[in-house]
């Protein structure tokens, strides 16, 4: 039978619950256990696939296509399982779902209610993501939001029930709230995470951990006096400070031995814990041989918007022991003061995205990239936007464009396969109303890789990632390319459609139709962005040297 532990958070939001939960699951997998991370999300939404990057940050997909909450690249980066559309699920999913049964009639006639049948229907998720996991030994379980908000009290009332249902030692409540330090003061306080814990015994949850998060580490007299007005051992409140890497926290955790007093609430009895694997990781991030300047070109500057690939940049430069120097450069700047802020940087990178704003001066980046020899990696949006400058600057095609950014351009390089009428270009009109959570390529898709190519000697005959897209290169313009010198190094299967394309007589140029930042992880990294990171520090010496 599998094992809960339910993660909560308090005080203010954003605190780590996603982070904590993944560095104790990594913990207990080091144990030899079997783990799952299941995240509840209480908004509305069916899913963050339309939500704005802005307001939500990253949108994380998962190998079966489902678009998820970012929590779940943290979750996959600290734990050998991948994660799967069972493991996320939102407040509007739930009502979706319930609201389908009463009108089949399912519920015979019954009034339906948030107690018993919203509640029984989150149960069942949380069940249902166990399940789908292989029916783990343990499944966490993080509960989005913070305790007190409206949103949230359904589901907490759903893990209090469960947590009856399963019985003693089969269920363990985590409470990660906050312990704000009061420079006027001098002084940590301790009241917000009292009456945090307050409101949540007020719904008849009592805490086995405290996970207080603070600047700094908290005294044993802080935490004697949380102890003891929370009602929860000593040994059990947990100090979990600012650290400059999240790869620190299974340690930071595992030496308070959090583990330890999940595994006694649980009644397990596992072998030790190894994370020998996790110290190297921070070992190589810690003493890396010399640093690369990478210029990341984007629009969204909420740190949470390019979640996934700033940590891939930091795993390649664990794996090539480089620290990734990234400046993130607003692509609206580029296209009114050009491109002098690229001097000096030993890579570029374009990553995807959706809309038209700043997209002509990612062109200009690209472009700048290209000409100067200077290592370029576009993914999604920014392989497109690579397609878009090639045919424009080396085939001579004036105006090309994508028809998501230009729909009248006369050149649509770029478009939906919809869009395309007999292979010649032409382009036809477009569905205004077509529902935009539904019409995208989405997950993982495995495709063979052309011999003797950079993308062959990245990935070798095939590669297998993860996708997020609507519009495709048009393969009317292909030949075209091909006879320009690019290279389209490996199409899918079916429709024949470009998914790498790059340029053999450049330093380092390549565009991949695919999100590779979604299977990178700091144990084992990856190897595109590996390559990518040699490329650049191999520029950075070479023009070390010329200077």
């Amino acid at each position: 039978m599998t094992k809960y532990v339910f993660v909560t958070g308090g005080v203010v939001s954003s605190l780590g619950k996603g982070i904590a939960a993944a560095s104790l699951a990594a913990i207990l997998e080091s144990r030899g256990l079997k783990v799952t991370i299941i995240k509840m999300d209480p908004y509305i939404n069916v899913d963050p696939g339309t939500m704005s990057p802005f307001q939500h940050g990253e949108v994380f997909v998962t190998e079966d296509g489902a678009e998820t909450d970012l929590d779940l690249g943290h979750y996959e980066r600290f734990i050998t399982p991948k994660m799967h559309k069972a493991n996320n699920f939102t407040t509007g999913q739930i009502y979706r779902n319930v609201l389908r049964k009463e009108r089949r009639g399912e519920y015979l006639g019954k009034t339906v209610q948030v107690i018993p049948h919203i509640t029984n229907e989150i149960q069942d998720f949380i069940a249902r993501g166990a399940h789908a996991a292989g029916d783990p030994d343990i499944a966490l379980v993080e509960i989005g939001g913070t305790v007190g908000d409206i949103e949230s009290l359904p589901f907490l009332e759903a893990v209090r029930q469960l947590s009856l249902r399963a019985g003693r030692n089969n269920t363990c409540f985590i409470h990660l709230t906050l312990v704000p330090y009061i420079a006027s003061a001098g002084e940590l306080k301790t009241k917000p995470t009292q009456h945090s814990v307050g409101e949540l015994r007020k719904i008849g949850i009592s805490p086995n951990v405290l996970l207080c998060r603070a600047d700094r580490k908290i005294p044993d007299d802080e935490r004697a006096k949380i102890s003891l007005f929370a009602n929860v051992p000593m040994d059990a409140v947990i100090s979990v400070w600012d650290v400059d890497t999240i790869y620190k926290v299974p340690m930071m955790l595992h030496e308070q031995g959090l583990d330890e007093i999940v595994c006694r609430c649980l009644d397990l009895n596992p072998k030790a814990a190894d994370l020998s694997a996790w110290e190297k990781v921070v070992d190589r991030l810690e003493h890396p041989k010399d640093t690369v300047k990478l210029a990341m070109i984007g629009k969204y500057d909420l740190k949470d918007s390019y979640k996934s690939l700033n940590e891939a940049l930091i795993h390649a430069g664990i794996h090539t022991g480089h620290h990734v120097d990234v400046t993130f450069i607003e692509a609206e700047i580029l296209e009114k003061e050009g491109t002098d802020c690229l001097k000096g940087m030993d890579a570029i990178l374009v990553p995807g995205g959706f809309g038209k704003r700043g997209t002509e001066g990612k062109i200009k980046a690209i472009e700048y990239a290209r000409k100067n020899d200077i290592p370029y990696l576009g993914i999604c949006l920014g392989m497109q936007l690579a397609v878009i400058e090639f045919a424009r600057h080396v085939c001579g095609l004036g105006g090309a464009n994508s028809t998501e950014l230009d729909p009248e351009t006369p050149h649509p390089v770029v478009a939906l396969i919809t869009e395309w009428k007999d292979h010649t270009g032409v382009i036809e009109k477009r569905d205004e109303d077509s529902d935009l959570g539904g019409t995208m390529r989405l997950g993982k898709q495995v495709v063979p890789v052309k011999p003797g190519t950079l993308a062959a000697e990245v990935y070798g005959k095939e590669v297998g990632e993860r996708h997020r897209h609507r519009y495709e290169v048009n393969n009317s313009y292909c030949d075209q390319f091909e006879k320009a010198g690019m290279v389209i190094s490996a199409r899918t299967p079916g429709e024949n459609l470009p998914e790498i394309m790059e340029l053999p007589d450049h330093s380092f140029f390549i565009g991949v139709q695919f999100h590779p930042e979604f299977t990178s992880s700091p144990r084992f990294g990856h190897p595109l962005f590996n390559k990518f990171i040699e490329a650049a520090a191999k520029y950075h010496k070479e023009h070390e040297k010329a200077e």
